[in-house]
C-alpha cells in the first residue's frame, strides 16, 4: 500500500502545478479585461464611435442685373438639378454602381444635344467602363513579372492600353448613358455637391430620382439656376457670360479663385460685366458642417453660415434707349448695304456709344455686325471698346485746342484753305480740291477744313514759312507734343471704363512731317468709339474728362423678387483730369461744333439744322484701305443741348464704299430717340401734376 501511494505522488503534483498555472493565467486575463473595461473602456468606446467633422461651402445664385430704371436685364432662371456629393473613400466601382442605378431614371442626352454629349466620350472613357465591368479578365492581361515591376497606376494604364478598340465598339446606347453619368460622378469632390445634370432635367426625371434617393447614395434632387436675359441679345455681349459647371473656375486664374474660397466647379464670370463684377455678383456661400463616422457615412449636418445671394447691379444703361439704338444702327447699316451692295462689300460693322457727358454714365453702347452669308445681324457691342479705327475729321476739335495751347495759333487766326504740298510728297487738300477760302478757327471746324489743321501741325513742327512744293522744317518732338494734348481728352489712352479690357488705339511709328499733317486730321493714329465718346464729352463738359462707367449702384439682395434691396454703394462721377486749355478756348471749339450742326455749310447741317434740342458736334471721314480696295471710315461725334449738355455720343461706321452720310443718319435718329424717350418719361408726371 505504501509503495503504491508513492508512485502516484509525482503525477498528482504535476496536475496540481498545471491547475495552478491555468488559474494564474485566468487571473491575469480577468485582470486585463478589468483594466480594459474599467480604466480604458470610455476611450475604446470613443474610438469605436469616433466621427470627424467637415465643413463644405454650397453655391448660391448670382446677383441680378438691372438697368438705370430698375428693369431686370439679367435674371436667374430656376432649374431642376441632379447633384452628387460623395462620402469619403468612395471607389470607382461604387460610383459605377450609382451611375448604373441613376441611368434608369435620367438620360444625359436629349433632343439636339444627344450627339454633342456622345462626342464628349473618348475611347479611354469606354475602356475604363469595360475595365470596371471585367476586372478579373482585365487583370489577366498582365504577367506576374509585370505586376511585380509596376506600381498600381502603371498596371492600370497598361491594362487600358491592352483593351482592344473592338472590345468597346459594341457598347450600347444605355451603357453610353451610364458612362456619361459616371464621368460627372468622377468629377465630384468629397462633401462638395457636383451638378450631374441641370439643363433639360424633366419633371418626370426629377420625380423618379426624388422617389429613389435611398437607393442612390450621394445623389440629391434639388434646384439650380441659369442666367436669363429678358431682353434677348440686347447688350448681352457687353453683359458677358459665366462658365458652366463643367468648365468651373477659369484655368488661367485657378490659383486666384481657389485662394478666395471658390471650388473648382464653381461658375464664375468669364467676360464682360459678369467678369468685371464677379466679386459683387457671386454672393456668400452657405457653409454646411457634416459629421461623418469611420465608415464615411454622414450622420449629422447643420448650417454654420447662412448663404446669401449675390448683390445686385444697377447699371447706367437705359435698356429702352439701348433697344432703339441697336435697331437704328441695324436699319441704317442694312439700308446702305442693300442700296449699294457692291460698293459696300467690305462694310460689316457700325458702332455707337451714348453717354451723359457730365457724369460719364453710359446710356447705350451698340455694335452691330452684318453677316452677309446668313443675311443676319450679330450683336457685337464689345467692339465699341475693343475695335480701333482711323477717325478722320472728328478729332479736329482736339487739333484746334492743341494749336491754342502750344501757342502756334490764337483764337480767331485765319488761314487760306487751298491745296498744300510738301516737296517729295503728294498734294494734300480739304475734301474738295478747290479752295474753301479764308477761314478762321471756328469756320474751319464748321467746314471741316483739312488745310487749317495742316498749318497747325506745320507750326507745331517748327515751320512758320511754308511754301508750296518746298521742303519744310520739322521737329519730331511735335508728334509727341500733339499726342500729349490729345491724351488729355482720352484719345490714345485708357478711358478708365469699368470693363475687363479696352483698346487704346494704334500709334503710327513714323514721326515725319507728312504723317503729323495726317495725324492732325485724324488720318494716322486709331481710336475706339469709347475714346471718341470720352473726347467729345470732355469738350461738352468744359474741359473736364470724366470716367465712363456702366455701374450706377450696388444693391443688397432682397428676398422679394418684386423690388430691389437697400442701397449698398453708389458710383459717383470720377473726374480724371481737366484739360490745360482755357475756358475761353474751349468755348470757341464748342461754338465751332455748334456751327457744324446748326449753320448752313456745316457738314451735319442737313440732318441737324432744324432740331429743337440744340445739338453740336463734328463729322469725320477717313480714307482707308482693305484688301487693296479704297474705303472710308465715317464717324460722328456730338452732344445736346449745346448750352446744358445732358447727352453725348460717338459713331463709327468703318469700311464704307458709298456711305451717303450713314453716320449722320444714325446720329440724328439716336438723338431723336433720346429726346423722345425723355419726353415720354416726363408726360406721366405732368399728367399726375395736372390731375
Amino acid at each position: 500500500m505504501e509503495k503504491r501511494d508513492k508512485r502516484k505522488h509525482p503525477f498528482t503534483l504535476r496536475v496540481s502545478i498545471l491547475f495552478l498555472l491555468i488559474f494564474f493565467l485566468f487571473t491575469i486575463l480577468i485582470f486585463r479585461l478589468g483594466v480594459v473595461q474599467i480604466l480604458n473602456g470610455d476611450s475604446f468606446q470613443a474610438e469605436i464611435d469616433r466621427t470627424t467633422q467637415d465643413t463644405t461651402k454650397m453655391p448660391v445664385p448670382r446677383g441680378r442685373i438691372y438697368d438705370r430704371y430698375h428693369r431686370v436685364i439679367v435674371d436667374n432662371q430656376p432649374l431642376y438639378a441632379i447633384t452628387y456629393m460623395p462620402a469619403k473613400g468612395v471607389q470607382a466601382q461604387e460610383r459605377l454602381e450609382v451611375a448604373e442605378k441613376l441611368s434608369t431614371f435620367i438620360s444625359m442626352y436629349h433632343g439636339k444635344n444627344k450627339q454633342a454629349q456622345l462626342d464628349t466620350l473618348t475611347l479611354r472613357d469606354k475602356k475604363e467602363y469595360w475595365y470596371l465591368k471585367h476586372i478579373d479578365e482585365a487583370k489577366k492581361r498582365l504577367m506576374e513579372k509585370e505586376v511585380a515591376s509596376m506600381d498600381p497606376s502603371e498596371q492600370y494604364s497598361t491594362i487600358l492600353k491592352r483593351i482592344n478598340k473592338e472590345e468597346v465598339n459594341d457598347i450600347t446606347e444605355e451603357q453610353l448613358n451610364i458612362i456619361l453619368i459616371k464621368k460627372e460622378l468622377d468629377k465630384a469632390m468629397t462633401l462638395t455637391p457636383h451638378i450631374v445634370k441641370n439643363e433639360g432635367v424633366t419633371p418626370s426625371e426629377f420625380a423618379k430620382v426624388s422617389e429613389h434617393l435611398h437607393e442612390l447614395p450621394g445623389i440629391n434632387a434639388t434646384t439650380d439656376w441659369k442666367r436669363a436675359y429678358p431682353y434677348g441679345d440686347t447688350i448681352k455681349k457687353l453683359l458677358g457670360s459665366i462658365t458652366s459647371h463643367k468648365e468651373g473656375i477659369l484655368k488661367d486664374k485657378k490659383d486666384f479663385y481657389l485662394t478666395r474660397g471658390y471650388s473648382p466647379n464653381d461658375r464664375v464670370g468669364k467676360s464682360g460685366l459678369e467678369e468685371q463684377y464677379e466679386a459683387v455678383l457671386r454672393g456668400r456661400k452657405e457653409q454646411m458642417k457634416y459629421t461623418i463616422n469611420k465608415r464615411g457615412e454622414i450622420v449629422d449636418s447643420n448650417i454654420v453660415v447662412e448663404g446669401q445671394q449675390g448683390k445686385d447691379l444697377v447699371l447706367t444703361i437705359d435698356i429702352a434707349l439701348q433697344e432703339k439704338v441697336d435697331q437704328i444702327v441695324r436699319d441704317e447699316l442694312k439700308a446702305i448695304i442693300k442700296k449699294y451692295p457692291y460698293e459696300n462689300r467690305h462694310m460689316e460693322d457700325a458702332l455707337a456709344v451714348v453717354l451723359n457727358p457730365k457724369t460719364g454714365e453710359l446710356l447705350a453702347v451698340s455694335g452691330q455686325h452684318y453677316d452677309r452669308k446668313q443675311n443676319a445681324f450679330r450683336n457685337t457691342a464689345y467692339k465699341a471698346l475693343y475695335d480701333q479705327h482711323i477717325p478722320g475729321s472728328a478729332v479736329k476739335g482736339a487739333t484746334v485746342l492743341a494749336g491754342y495751347q502750344s501757342a502756334v495759333i490764337a483764337p480767331g487766326d485765319t488761314f487760306y484753305d487751298k491745296p498744300l504740298k510738301i516737296k517729295g510728297t503728294p498734294e494734300k487738300s480739304s475734301y474738295t480740291d478747290s479752295s474753301l477760302g479764308l477761314l478762321n478757327d471756328q469756320d474751319a471746324l464748321k467746314r471741316s477744313s483739312n488745310v487749317y489743321m495742316f498749318y497747325i501741325a506745320l507750326r507745331m513742327g517748327g515751320e512758320y514759312h511754308y511754301q508750296y512744293n518746298q521742303p519744310v522744317t520739322f521737329q519730331k518732338e511735335a508728334f509727341q507734343e500733339m499726342r500729349n494734348y490729345f491724351s488729355q481728352f482720352g484719345l490714345g489712352v485708357q478711358t478708365g471704363v469699368d470693363y475687363p479690357y479696352e483698346g487704346t488705339g494704334y500709334k503710327g511709328p513714323n514721326p515725319v512731317a507728312g504723317n503729323l499733317l495726317d495725324f492732325a486730321i485724324g488720318q494716322y493714329d486709331t481710336y475706339t468709339t469709347m475714346q471718341l465718346a470720352q473726347y467729345v464729352s470732355t469738350i461738352a463738359n468744359d474741359g473736364l474728362r470724366v470716367r465712363p462707367h456702366f455701374l450706377k449702384e450696388i444693391r443688397l439682395p432682397n428676398p422679394s423678387e418684386k423690388q430691389l434691396g437697400s442701397l449698398f454703394k453708389s458710383v459717383n462721377t470720377d473726374v480724371l483730369n481737366r484739360v490745360e486749355m482755357s475756358q475761353s478756348q474751349i468755348k470757341r471749339v464748342q461754338e465751332g461744333f455748334r456751327r457744324v450742326y446748326q449753320e448752313p455749310g456745316g457738314t451735319a447741317y442737313r440732318e441737324f439744322g432744324d432740331k429743337s434740342y440744340n445739338p453740336a458736334g463734328k463729322t469725320g471721314t477717313a480714307e482707308n484701305e482693305i484688301n487693296g480696295n479704297y474705303t472710308e471710315n465715317l464717324t460722328l461725334i456730338g452732344y445736346a443741348p449745346f448750352d446744358h449738355p445732358e447727352v453725348a455720343f460717338a459713331i463709327v461706321v468703318p469700311h464704307t464704299g458709298k456711305g451717303e452720310h450713314v453716320n449722320n443718319k444714325i446720329g440724328e435718329r439716336i438723338m431723336d430717340a433720346y429726346f423722345e424717350l425723355k419726353e415720354e418719361r416726363r408726360e406721366p408726371k405732368d399728367k399726375e401734376q395736372t390731375e
